[in-house]
């Protein structure tokens, strides 16, 4: 055990960067050996985990295994799975949910079992929910409540982490905007996704990328940044602001997907229809969004009475209903919007980066597990597993707290106006949605990154404010998205090239594992 006396107030044993899934399981794991400080950019609940609805993918049933589950989650990652990641994945399946039962997690049941439902690219019934669509919210709450009665854990919300500490290799500490230095000798990385890159995402306003971000600037490892994931059913409002995710597991209840003639599609498009795998999903509602010239296609689960729909889908019920809509009568409106990234810091089986003492999980990493497409509900199981077996890993090693001398970096200053801030944010973001994403060709990613190459200049000197980081956060994952999709020369799972259309196999590999994107090809051009 470690529980070093602390000679610093900001000097514990092990320091979490993020209050999602992977973020807080870590800390109650790490909390029994250790001294954890937990930091988050706002209040711990407003992360990815909070807004999930699905649910929690573990083959637990008598008719599945957690070999049926791996062959699900290989098929649906199109060839670029590291398959010892998903072997660790779905075997440590069962202990992960069992802990979860244990901290007290209230997951729905139907006849003394535990309910499970089906989502797409899933041959079987393994998706574990709670609260009807309300499953990460659930988890969450409980994981939250067990973290903030810890003595061996201390909180900082508001924390906004801007740089990761380290020295020959040694990770040793985080800079945070206020000018405190947190040390420690483990660093867990959990800060998240970066769906707001784009302009039409399911992801919180907080997800900026602000992980893989930093993680970059300090030297580690970055892997697979060109597969970004879409949702392919986002409810699709009157104006920009009105959208909500759309949960899969109504297509897992028989919800259907029609177009604007009322017409279903999908049949023709995959042996399982509604629910193939996301990207299939998505570029199939992208086609006949084009075939018709419409913003969206409808989503209808109509089949349905209506005290099945306000039991099993609450919350997705009640967004609809204040956007007048009745899930029981009416078809919704939907499109794709960005949802996941697969690609992020690369990580070992224990969630070892490529820096010592610095450890990620959750989706800030890319552990191999998603390959080229998530399969649904997989990301919530990817958190628990790799964020206790990075702790496992922290306990072994017996990193304890650094002794290193606190020198942080110093990042150049200037006065950024807030409203120049945001609109190159708004630009990029757009610019992101339209020209890398869906559908991806080199004029479109050549069109984005001289974009981002000219946003780069207004964030060339960081503010001493959070907008400025975000922005410069973003442009880093911007770029570092559209380098890879450059490089990666075919289509595979999430990433569709109109130019090369069709998967090759001399592209069955991970682009940036052979080698590590320096800071000085941020914005370089791309020789393709």
């Amino acid at each position: 055990m470690l529980f070093h006396g602390r000679e610093k107030p900001n000097q514990f044993d092990i320091i979490i960067v993020g209050s999602g899934i992977a973020g807080l399981y870590a800390a109650l794991k790490a909390a029994s050996f250790a001294r954890v400080c937990l930091l988050t950019k706002a209040a711990l609940q407003e992360t990815n985990t909070w807004l999930a609805q699905g649910g929690i993918a573990a083959a637990l049933s008598d008719d599945d295994s957690p070999d049926q589950h791996l062959e699900d989650t290989l098929q649906a990652g199109a060839g670029l799975c590291d398959i010892r990641a998903v072997e660790v994945m779905v075997k440590g399946a069962s202990r992960c949910i069992s802990d979860l039962l244990e901290l007290g997690t209230p997951f729905d049941t139907s006849e003394g079992c535990l309910a499970m439902t089906r989502e797409g690219a899933h041959r079987r019934n393994r998706v574990l929910h709670a609260g009807g669509d309300a499953t990460g919210a659930a988890i969450q709450q409980t994981l939250q409540k067990h973290v903030l009665s810890s003595h061996a854990i201390t909180v900082r919300q508001h924390s906004f982490v801007t740089d990761i500490l380290a020295a020959d290799g040694r990770v040793y500490g985080v800079k945070t905007l206020a000018g405190e230095t947190f040390t420690a000798g483990s660093v867990v990385l959990a800060a998240g996704g970066l769906g707001q890159v784009y302009s039409r995402t399911t992801n919180p306003v907080v997800a900026t990328g602000d992980g893989v971000a930093m993680a970059f600037r300090a030297g580690a490892q970055i892997s697979d940044m060109e597969f970004i994931q879409f949702h392919p059913t986002v409810y699709h409002g009157r104006h920009e602001g009105e959208t909500f995710l759309l949960s899969e597991a109504l297509r897992g209840e028989g919800a259907v997907l029609r177009n604007v003639r009322g017409e279903r599609f999908m049949d023709g498009c995959h042996e399982l229809a509604e629910l193939g795998p996301r990207d299939v999903v998505a570029r199939a509602i992208l086609e006949q969004m084009l075939k018709y010239n419409t913003p969206h296609v409808y989503l209808d689960i109509t089949r349905h009475q209506r005290d099945f729909l306000k039991k099993r889908f609450p919350t997705i019920y009640s967004l609809a209903a204040q956007f007048g809509h009745d899930l029981a009568e009416d078809w919704l409106p939907v499109s794709p919007a960005a949802h996941y990234a697969m690609g992020g810091v690369h990580t070992g089986l224990d969630g070892e980066t490529s820096l010592d003492g610095l450890y990620a999980c959750g989706e800030v990493a890319c552990s191999g597990v998603h390959g080229a497409n998530r399969l649904a509900s997989n990301s919530l199981l990817e958190g628990l597993v790799f964020a206790s077996r990075a702790v496992d890993h922290i306990n072994r090693k017996g990193q304890c707290v650094s002794s290193q001398a606190v020198v942080g970096p110093q990042h150049e200053r200037n006065s950024l106006k807030r409203a120049e801030v945001s609109e190159t944010r708004e630009s990029l973001r757009r610019i992101m949605f339209s020209e890398a994403g869906i559908l991806r060709n080199h004029a479109s990613l050549t069109a984005a990154r001289i974009f981002i190459k000219a946003a780069s200049g207004v964030a060339a000197g960081i503010p001493g404010d959070q907008d400025g980081w975000e922005l410069k956060n973003l442009i880093t994952v911007a770029d570092l998205i559209t380098k890879s999709a450059l490089l990666r020369q075919e289509s595979r799972g999430s990433h569709y090239r109109l130019d090369y259309p069709r998967a090759e196999s001399s592209f069955k590999h991970h682009l940036c594992r052979s080698f590590k994107l320096k800071e000085e090809d941020l914005l370089a051009p791309v020789a393709v």
